[in-house]
This record gives structure tokens, C-alpha cells and sequence, in this order.
């Protein structure tokens, strides 16, 4: 199992199943040799956070460096999302040539709100946590079930998911342009440099003594999460008063 996670909770389902699955788990973001284990599988799978009903620029870009790989693999596919974005698991096949890989399972798994500086969004409580994580576990548990039963499920591949999921991603071409301009560092930062560490784009650098941005943002909210700070905003210039924690 291949995963993207920024906050945590695709690590979490990631883990969930491997688990389960007595699996082997890799984040993408690892520096391993990921040709060498796509390659000695039969089936791999994908974990990752759904963004506008659009797969993250990240994972996108791991699927079609490994793409020659992945042909007639069987494939595995997890999507989390906040609420629901249609056709998050099926968006990974549109990265792909057509029936060029075998989708044997795809579902959605809904985890919580991780981002922090939009006040329609409110962060969850510990109660709440505790709520998602238990339904996380028990579908996991019918997930895995029906795996090793040769149950096939695809979460997302019907007309109806893929018309919803068609009309929430007209937009996210534009958001993810627009984050890639609307990430700002104030004047709270004290230049521990830790996004510059954790940001997967590579985003941050550190330059005359002081953080600057690289207009390579992909809105996965990492960096407005962990900064020690809370200096660092996405899309609203607004400061962070309380930052999703993870599970």
C-alpha cells in the first residue's frame, strides 16, 4: 500500500488496512526504491486524501513516474475525504490509459477536517475524532472482508459518482493554481525552518534569513498544521488560531 497523507488521516487508513492485511505500507514520500516493489507485486495499493474530487498533485506525480510498472496490476484504491467528492477512488484511473490496470476494490473512507484557517470548517473535537475512528475501523473491517473474499467493490466507478465528482473538480484546475500564490509566512515566524522540511512540494526556502515561498503549493495544509507558530496561512491571509493535531 502506497500513501500520500499531509495531516495523518490517510496514514491512518493506510495502516488500518495493511494491518488488517498483514500488508506491507510505504508513504510515497519515502526514499526507497518504490520500482523495485511495484514491480515484485501482483497487487499494490493507493491511499490518499481526495482534493476537489482530484487526486494531490503528489500522488499524481508518483503514479505516472511508476506508470509502465503498473500495467495489469491488480490495484486497490482508498480515498479519504471530509465529506463526499463523488468519484475520489476512480480520479487515480484518470491518471492511467484506459483498462490499463485491474481496479479489484475502491472506497471512500470520510475522515476529519484538517484545514485549520476557514472558519466554515471547524476542527473536530476529541469526541468527534473518536467517532470517525471507529467507523474507520469497523467498514475497514467489511473492507478487508470482502477483499479476501474476492468480493470486487468499486466506490465511485458509477455515472451518477462520476457526474458529481465531474462538477466538484471544475473548479479545483483553479484553486490548485490559485494556492500555488496564496500561501503566506507573517510575522510570527521565528525561521525553524520546519516547513522547509515538511513541505512535500518543496515549497518553502530559506533565503536572507527569512522563509520564502516557491509557488508550489498543492493546498495539503501541512505546513499551517505543524508550524510551531501557527505563522504560516493558505488562501486566507487570516492567522491560525487552532491547528488540526492528526489522530
Amino acid at each position: 500500500m502506497f500513501y500520500f497523507s499531509a495531516p495523518g488521516n490517510s496514514k491512518y487508513i493506510a495502516e488500518l488496512f495493511c494491518r488488517n492485511m498483514d500488508a506491507e505500507c510505504y508513504s510515497i514520500e519515502d526514499k526507497i526504491d518504490f520500482a523495485q516493489l511495484i514491480a515484485a507485486q501482483e497487487v499494490v495499493g493507493f491511499c490518499y486524501p481526495i482534493f476537489g474530487s482530484r487526486v494531490p498533485k503528489l500522488m499524481r506525480k508518483f503514479v505516472c513516474a511508476h506508470m509502465q510498472l503498473l500495467k495489469s496490476k491488480k490495484v486497490i484504491i482508498f480515498c479519504t475525504q471530509m465529506g463526499g467528492s463523488g468519484d475520489g477512488a476512480r480520479a487515480l484511473t484518470d491518471i492511467l490509459p484506459r483498462d490499463f490496470i485491474d481496479v479489484i476494490y475502491a472506497e471512500h473512507f470520510l475522515m476529519l477536517n484538517n484545514v485549520c484557517n476557514l472558519f466554515f470548517l471547524p476542527l473536530p473535537s476529541e469526541k468527534t475524532k473518536q467517532w470517525y475512528l471507529q467507523r474507520s475501523q469497523r467498514k475497514m473491517q467489511t473492507v478487508c472482508g470482502n477483499i479476501k473474499s474476492g468480493i470486487v467493490k468499486k466506490r465511485g466507478f458509477n455515472p451518477g459518482s462520476q457526474a458529481l465528482g465531474l462538477i466538484q473538480g471544475v473548479f479545483f484546475p483553479g484553486l490548485e493554481r490559485m494556492a500555488m500564490k496564496r500561501v503566506w509566512v507573517n510575522e510570527d515566524c521565528d525561521q525553524c525552518r520546519l516547513c522547509e522540511t515538511i513541505c512535500p512540494m518543496g515549497n518553502f526556502v530559506f533565503v536572507n534569513n527569512q522563509i520564502e515561498t516557491q509557488g508550489k503549493c498543492m493546498m495539503c495544509c501541512r505546513c499551517i498544521n505543524k508550524c510551531p507558530r501557527k505563522a504560516i496561512s493558505v488562501f486566507l491571509r487570516k492567522k491560525v488560531r487552532k491547528q488540526y493535531t492528526g489522530i
